[in-house]
């Protein structure tokens, strides 16, 4: 039994009480979602996660993977996705997108964002067509998923942008210009990569998880104008070509986040085995994406941002047919 697992592995190495109630509720919701949990790789799990409390990790700006918790990070999703009801739309936009990445030309997949476990998911959905694109993809991350313990042994395995979002920036106001700082040097650091070339970049212009509303309806939240413009703008400034797709993704059943904000470290997680889905869009010409009347820039920029989460809903509603 899986919480029989973990609760032995937490009197051998506890860690603060919150964190440990808080991990054993998912542990066994995990329990009733899969048959036969994968004991080892939670006790690797358990154990990135007292060793990152004893010495936490201190991410850069830009973070590269490390291979083992790239592994560590699909062994623990993978049971949790029913892949026979699964699907990835828009194939023909991906393999277009892996031939820009393969020449040496990069990609920014402007996306909707519903779990703390989308890169591993978005990998194991594109994995066995596209291993590198899997397990290459840079993710621009807010500071949550660097900072919680129970974050941190999946992000470590990722490529990651680092930066404080919006919403978090101002907190503590002291802390502001420090945050302003490490987010200017970490588009410096996406500017060079995306010079580099052959870099595929997941960016959620909403800022934030999709959640329900008091309907019970999940809302994919609307994209920032001036998120999508940064990045249109960085992308100019490389010396590579970069191309831009939707990314709209349905994953929510696997990890849904609170049903309000939580400023606060140690939010409550539960899971299911459910399927996920995924659907590329065709690439986005974002000067004509804009019809040429509106000439006043803030228009031009909110209509851009308007236009691709259109595009982006398009091939959401796709997932309910």
């Amino acid at each position: 039994m899986l919480t029989d697992h973990m609760a032995a592995l937490m009197r051998e190495k506890p860690v603060p009480e919150e964190l440990q109630s808080g991990f054993m509720a998912f542990c066994k919701s995990y329990e009733k979602a899969v048959a036969k949990p994968p004991l080892a790789v939670f006790t690797a799990f358990w154990n990135a996660v007292v060793k990152q409390l004893s010495s936490p990790y201190q991410f850069t700006p830009y973070h590269e993977g490390i291979k083992e918790y790239y592994t560590l990070g699909l062994d623990f999703i993978r049971p949790l996705i029913d892949f026979s009801r699964s699907k990835v739309l828009g194939k023909e936009a991906l393999d277009k997108i892996n031939r820009a990445i393969v020449a040496k030309e990069n990609v920014i997949l402007l996306a909707n964002h519903q779990t703390e476990i989308d890169p591993q998911i978005i990998s194991l959905l594109i994995e066995k067509e596209y291993p590198e694109l899997a397990s290459e993809m840079i993710f621009v991350a807010g500071h949550r998923v660097t900072t919680d313990p129970l974050a941190v042994p999946l992000s470590l395995g990722r490529h990651l942008i680092c930066i404080f979002s919006k919403r978090h920036i101002d907190s503590p106001p002291e802390k502001k210009a420090e945050k302003i700082q490490h987010n200017q040097r970490a588009m410096k650091g996406l500017e060079e990569l995306l010079s580099e070339g052959g870099k595929c970049v997941y960016i959620a212009p909403s800022g934030g998880r999709d959640r329900q509303t008091a309907a019970g309806e999940i809302e994919v939240a609307p994209f920032d104008p001036q998120a999508v413009e940064l990045f249109y703008l960085i992308s100019q400034k490389a010396k590579r070509p970069t191309h831009f797709h939707s990314l709209a993704l349905f994953t929510y059943d696997l990890l849904p986040p609170p049903d309000q904000i939580v400023k606060e470290i140690g939010e409550e997680r539960k899971t299911s085995f459910s399927p996920a889905y995924l659907a590329f869009s065709d690439e986005i010409m974002m000067e004509e994406v804009v019809d040429d009347s509106a000439t006043d820039k803030r228009e031009r920029r909110q209509l851009r941002a308007e236009a691709i989460w259109n595009d982006l809903i398009a091939n959401y509603k796709k997932f309910y047919v």
